[in-house]
């Protein structure tokens, strides 16, 4: 697949993204009459912004190409200078050729004393930390207002002697009880769970439970071999007092663990420590041009330091899997992909109106997405262009270096929730309308695809890849600004969503089950 380093009309009113595309995406709002000197084309409609323009005569059937890719079909006949969209777009299934493990290339790899360096934390078994939170959890939605009593106490102020700790932080959510007691809903939850509190990120975890749930913590520590211990401290409010003395015995327990924590130093370690979780939201037509190939550019450099790049949003790459399958190490590898993904086709949302059965949110369609086909050519490019070296169901532990594939569901606080319980110490998300997200432990970078997004909401974005568009920098230095930047956050330095304090409500398992 070209990336933008390789159009040479980059600059024009309409962009060309590859030689055999039938369509151009508008750079800028295009008025009807306009002329397309360079094609020969005279627009027929308004073109919005990172909207499509139909580069040739369309018969009702034929394939829609950008970047050479399927994006739909002709629902009409189109002629040349036709607004291309979802009301003249036709979304269906086609063939794709899986290929597996046929353009599987290794990494090159930097030599380790050369591998790119951070300021970590480094706790006593090893593991890397790029912030540093005491964390408070429940076990089931009846101990979470307690949960997050126990965290507000300790405000910035009640805080201030303790520069090293990044907060205390409350992780609660709606499900564990009223839920199936076995299978894979428990699992999930319980597998998300253990995900967050084994953190590096985090000194030490308090687990509060109410008493009588079906996510009981005992059971809970079984199934995922926990142990309570001096960093690892559980309450339950049956036996507790209530919600009044299970507060204030929390509290208590911080206070305890706070000078301990506090004793933490950052060190420099090497970039292989880094795992990033790849996010996008608010996707725009602008996404596949310019924040996720270069954040795919950054995740390659990444890898070739030893680090990890975490792809997920499974139905985010439905329509373009095939493009990951070919590069996967092995063609086990690949198959893991497929068999998520026809698990989502075929059980998981059958007749259901969902973005992988074809339609994107009413925001992507504003951003010139026509259908998920389009949308999951963009999101893709996040991961990069080197091979496929695992795939792991929702919040596994993630082992494996280099880029790999999490399957989860594209809503960002269900998908960045797996990925933080799978390791990921970094979070990155790419958005060209606008997304306020911020989590916990892990911080999370916001770059933004276009120019005007990134100035109307610049307190909330981290870098303006909008500089590609604008011809301020090439694909490469963009990726190379986004590696420095997720060096320097490792290090310590604050994103927007951190200085906003976002990520109180972020962490949301998925929940697959049924609620009887």
């Amino acid at each position: 697949m070209k990336t933008t380093d390789s159009i040479k009309n980059l600059a024009a009113p309409a962009i060309r993204l590859h030689p055999n595309d039938n369509v151009l995406v508008a750079r800028a709002d295009l008025a009807q009459g306009a002329v397309l000197a360079e094609e020969g084309l005279t627009c027929l409609n308004r073109i919005p912004a990172g909207h499509k323009v139909a580069a040739r005569a369309l018969a009702k059937g034929d394939a829609v190409l950008k970047y050479n890719t399927v994006i739909g079909f002709a629902s009409a006949d189109i002629a040349p200078g036709t607004l291309l969209h979802r009301l003249n777009m036709e979304f269906r299934e086609f063939d794709r050729d899986y290929a597996y493990a046929r353009d599987y290339k290794p990494v090159v790899m930097v030599p380790e004393a050369e591998r790119a360096k951070f300021m970590g934390i480094v706790r006593e078994d090893g593991r890397v930390a790029t912030r540093n939170y005491i964390g408070i959890v429940s076990t089931v939605n009846c101990s979470a207002t307690v949960v997050h009593r126990i965290a507000d106490w300790f405000t910035p102020e009640r805080l201030a002697e303790y520069p090293n700790i990044d907060g205390v932080a409350a992780f609660t959510h709606s499900g564990g009880c009223g839920m199936e007691f076995s299978g894979e809903p428990m699992d999930l939850l319980r597998r998300t769970m253990a995900g967050y509190i084994r953190h590096a990120n985090f000194a030490a975890v308090l687990v509060v439970g109410l008493g009588c749930e079906r996510n009981q913590i005992s059971t809970m520590f079984e199934a995922e071999k926990l142990a309570a211990g001096s960093k690892l401290r559980t309450f339950v409010m049956q036996d507790s007092g209530g919600t009044r003395q299970t507060i204030e015995a929390g509290v208590a327990a911080v206070k305890e663990l706070l000078p301990e924590a506090n004793r933490v130093k950052r060190v420099p370690v090497s970039a292989s420590h880094i795992s990033v979780g790849l996010q996008c939201g608010g996707s725009d037509s602008f996404s596949s041009i310019t924040a996720n190939p270069a954040l795919g550019a950054a995740m390659d450099i990444l890898a070739r330091h030893g680090g990890t790049a975490i792809l997920s949003e499974t139905p985010e790459i439905y329509g373009v899997e095939h493009t990951l399958t070919c590069r996967a190490r092995s063609r086990e590898v690949g198959e893991k992909l497929i068999e998520r993904i026809r698990w989502w086709k075929d059980v998981y949302a059958v007749g259901r109106d969902v973005q992988i059965n074809g339609v994107v949110s009413p925001g992507n369609q504003m951003g010139g997405l026509a259908n998920i086909l389009e949308k999951s050519l963009g999101s893709a490019m996040k991961g990069g262009t080197g091979p496929l070296m695992e795939v792991y169901k929702y919040a596994e532990p993630v082992t494996q270096k280099g880029f790999v594939f999490m399957d989860t569901p594209g809503y960002d606080p269900v998908s960045a929730t797996g990925q933080i319980a799978g390791g990921a110490n970094i979070v990155c998300f790419t958005t060209g309308r606008g997304s306020a997200f911020g989590c916990k432990p892990s911080p999370s970078i916001k770059l933004a695809t276009n120019s005007p997004m990134y100035r109307k909401l610049e307190e909330d974005m981290d870098i303006n890849c909008g500089q590609i568009l604008d011809g301020t920098a090439s694909m490469d230095e963009m990726g190379e600004q986004i590696f420095q930047l997720i060096l320097r956050t490792a290090s310590g330095d604050r994103t927007k969503s951190e200085l906003f304090g976002l990520g109180d409500h972020e962490f949301v398992p998925w929940q697959i089950g049924i609620t009887g």
